[in-house]
């Protein structure tokens, strides 16, 4: 978007507003009008937002906005990109799911100065001559923003960092994320950034939920992720929602370094936080943290730490990723805020897995701004170390400023400790300890573990059956329609019409998600039936390696620990989740419903055997290229090992990984000689 002035558009400075009746214009002078008026508006948003340096008074502002909605009102000139499409659009019955330009990962964390120090030591085996760019890390919603020749596109929550949620019209609304770029911007950006509510905005909004009768929000965050996550677009509009960008996810042109993204992305109209430093070693970010958390309490945002991250790009590509994080990036929290209260009661929750966590009812008492009412208390174990109980006055924290938890006893009030119960307080199963961990014994007998477990099969993280909700799930149950996972595949429309709510229509889409999910990708099988610390990626993990349930369920412990990223915990989870007699019931009896393929995505087995790693600048981004050669059975990794068959190269690539290469003996390929292997062996280049 070209910059405007006063000399170009007579509503950029000292407007005045005035302005004739509507009746009075003729059609040509009210399009001229209102694309002026568009371009003013776009542009003090970006002194108010971006520069924090507004011209004009509010009240100037509102009176152009609200000319322009009456000359798009009387004209019907209404555009796709005109400032009024922040008061929202049409409601949609539900949100969209959308997979990411490239995967959006989380960050390793830690509140000690040592392991922050580890942290450095590893990028300098690997990397010479280190700068770090150090960011505040926000207490918001990640979210991916995506620009096209300068045009607002779409925007997706994080999600599962493979795909989130389609809030295109949603983010729309938020007035600090501009439809139109400025400046030299790259053809193609996509973006990361947070979005957050201001705590000034959020002490207001609750009040104003309060006096109209609505429970408050907890916190900031969830009052920004309930607010982005609305149905209605109006809804979202009405809330004080802001957003910082900090991350350059994809572009048509290369970055060399994070901190020349910082500097691009307000010219480009994008608003950063202006508190991010580049510093030349790990003791200055260590500084940068602690003098951040001195200020924390005088800041307008929530945040709970800081991120650190090296500034050379290629570098980062070099370093490259683990199945859910980044190596190049670390976030050292800050400590937990504190108060004391009292415990008023233990209740027991039970997980889709059965186990319990015990949660302390407290009187209400304020740690950090949040009204905290309960903590965790972990398990037995712990409660027992603690000794805590009923009456005890105790210590509350929050674990990264979001869950509390009780970190001591401060005054007995009760004797001894809390008791664990013999059966679970849902079903009355008996209660078996493995180690510090309570488990009840019920399985999907038991309610609580059936609703968690059902909701989560139909899950984005599971078989992403739509229209199944927890709230669905809770009413299919209290119907006894569903006794078991299995008897997802028995429903009929006659028994779900005679639940409340439902009419043909609704039922009649349920029942063709649920016939949709009869033949799934493997990986997606096996994220969906719940083995405990077994998520997506380390399923896609699963099903690649074994090919198939029956070889899945029947391999051995070393098997398991045997798959790239499965340590010997999640190993004995695995192994322990098929031992149990009713799991491979409840697996077998799924599996004459379902038949889950082996092939996530088109493609086949030409690959298999065969592993890749890939650095530099490719033609596709990096996760894309992978996909596509694990989906034609290739295995992609992070580095080079002996397992190694070939080291792709593009531009600017890591030279350890060369190194690497080179010392084992690997084959290094450009990227037109990889593709050329590809087409060796009977697989076609993806254009």
């Amino acid at each position: 978007m070209a910059e405007v002035s006063a000399d170009e558009n007579p509503y950029v400075e000292d407007p005045q507003t005035d302005f004739d009746s509507v009746e009075a214009l003729s059609d040509e002078s009210a399009h001229e009008q209102a694309e002026l008026l568009r371009d003013a508006i776009r542009h003090h948003d970006y002194r108010y937002y971006v520069e924090n340096d507004p011209i004009i008074a509010d009240r100037t502002y509102d009176a152009l906005f609200t000319r322009l909605q009456e000359l798009e009102d009387a004209f019907d000139i209404r555009t796709d990109d005109s400032p009024t499409r922040r008061v929202g659009g049409e409601p949609v019955d539900e949100l969209e799911t959308i997979k990411h330009v490239t995967s959006m990962l989380s960050i390793d964390s830690s509140g000690e100065a040592d392991d922050v120090r580890a942290f450095d030591d590893r990028i300098r085996r690997k990397v010479d001559d280190v700068e770090y760019v150090c960011d505040p890390k926000f207490d918001g919603l990640s979210l991916e923003v995506v620009y096209e020749d300068g045009e607002y596109v779409r925007a997706a929550t994080r999600g599962d960092g493979r795909e989130g949620d389609d809030v295109t019209e949603n983010v729309r609304t938020i007035s600090s994320i501009p439809h139109h770029l400025r400046g030299d911007y790259p053809d193609f950006l996509a973006v990361r950034g947070e979005v957050y509510m201001p705590r000034d905005a959020f002490q207001a909004f609750n009040r104003e939920r309060v006096e109209e009768g609505d429970d408050p929000f907890a916190n900031p965050r969830n009052a920004a992720a309930g607010s982005l996550r609305q149905l209605d677009p109006s809804v979202t509009a009405e809330r004080p929602l802001d957003c910082f960008f900090y991350d350059v996810l994809d572009a048509s042109e290369e970055f060399p370094t994070h901190w020349a993204e910082y500097e691009a992305l307000p010219t480009y109209g994008l608003k950063v936080v202006g508190r991010t430093e580049l510093v030349e070693d790990i003791g200055d970010a260590i500084a940068y943290r602690d003098d951040l958390m001195a200020e924390r309490e005088d800041l307008n945002y929530e945040i709970d730490g800081v991120v650190i991250k090296v500034n050379d790009r290629s570098a980062c590509d070099e370093l490259g990723t683990t199945a859910r994080s980044y190596r190049w990036a670390y976030a050292y929290k800050f400590p937990a805020r504190e108060e004391v209260t009292e415990i008023t009661d233990v209740i027991l929750q039970v997980g889709r897995t059965g186990r319990l966590t015990p949660v302390a009812l407290l009187e209400p008492v304020d740690v950090g701004g949040v009204t905290v009412s309960r903590a965790s208390l972990h398990n037995p174990e712990e409660i027992a170390e603690k000794n805590v109980n009923i009456g005890d006055e105790v210590r509350v924290q929050r674990a990264g400023d979001v869950i509390p938890y009780v970190s001591e006893v401060v005054e007995k009030g009760g004797e001894g400790h809390y008791e664990f119960p013999d059966h679970c307080p849902v079903c009355d199963s008996p209660v078996e300890r493995d180690g510090p961990i309570a488990f009840c014994t019920g399985g999907l007998a038991c309610d609580a573990q059936l609703r968690r477990a059902v909701a989560y099969y139909a899950s984005d993280g599971g078989l992403d059956i739509e229209g199944l909700g927890e709230e669905r799930v809770e009413q299919l149950i209290d119907g006894d329609l569903i006794e078991s996972l299995p008897d997802l595949y028995e429903l009929d429309a006659d028994d779900l019409l005679e639940l409340d709510g439902w009419g043909e229509r609704s039922a009649e889409n349920l029942l063709g998600e649920i016939e949709d999910s009869r033949q799934p990708p493997l990986a997606n099988f096996v994220s969906a039936i719940g083995i405990p610390r077994v998520g997506f990626e380390t399923a896609r993990a699963l099903a690649r390696e074994f090919g198939s349930m029956d070889a899945l369920m029947d391999a051995s412990r070393d098997e398991f620990e045997s798959v790239p990223d499965i340590g010997p915990v999640v190993a004995d989870q695995i192994r322990e989740f098929f031992d149990s007699e009713r799991n491979r019931d409840v697996v077998h009896e799924l599996l004459s419903h379902v038949e889950p393929d082996r092939e996530e995505t088109a493609g086949g087995d030409e690959l298999a055997g065969l592993t890749f790693v890939f650095t530099g600048s490719l033609s596709q981004s990096r996760s894309e290229i992978s996909d596509f050669v694990e989906a034609h059975g290739a295995n992609a990794t992070g580095s080079v090992s002996g397992n190694t068959d070939y080291l792709v190269v593009g531009d600017n690539p890591g030279q350890t990984k060369r190194d690497d290469a080179e010392e084992r003996g690997v084959p290094v390929l450009e990227e037109d000689e990889f593709w050329d292997v590809l087409e060796g062996n009977g697989v076609e280049r993806e254009r």
